[in-house]
């Protein structure tokens, strides 16, 4: 098992409710094929840049070990998901 890294931000006028149940989702994708080490939210916090005509976005760390097939399968699912503005998989693992 490889060690990776994954940031997403949520958008900002996404209810409590619902981004809690993104966050558990993507959780549950992660704990299907690998294990999580850490979750970090990061609460709301001013962009970089618009996106999307947005200035603001929920962030989210998630630090986990699987092995190399499940960030294709994560990023494939923050790619469909809706609220999601942005996301990134890093693998840490040094070559």
């Amino acid at each position: 098992m490889r060690k990776y890294e994954t940031m997403f931000i949520v958008k900002p006028d996404v209810e409590e409710e619902k981004r809690n149940e993104l966050i558990e989702k993507f959780k549950g994708i992660i704990e299907t094929d690998g294990e999580i080490e850490e979750v970090n939210e990061w609460g709301t916090k001013k962009l970089a840049y618009e996106i999307d005509k947005l200035k603001e976005g929920y962030y989210v760390l998630i630090n986990f070990k699987a092995n190399t097939d499940l960030p294709k399968e994560l990023e494939r699912n923050f790619k469909i998901t809706d609220g999601i503005i942005r996301y990134i998989v890093i693998n840490l693992e040094e070559k």
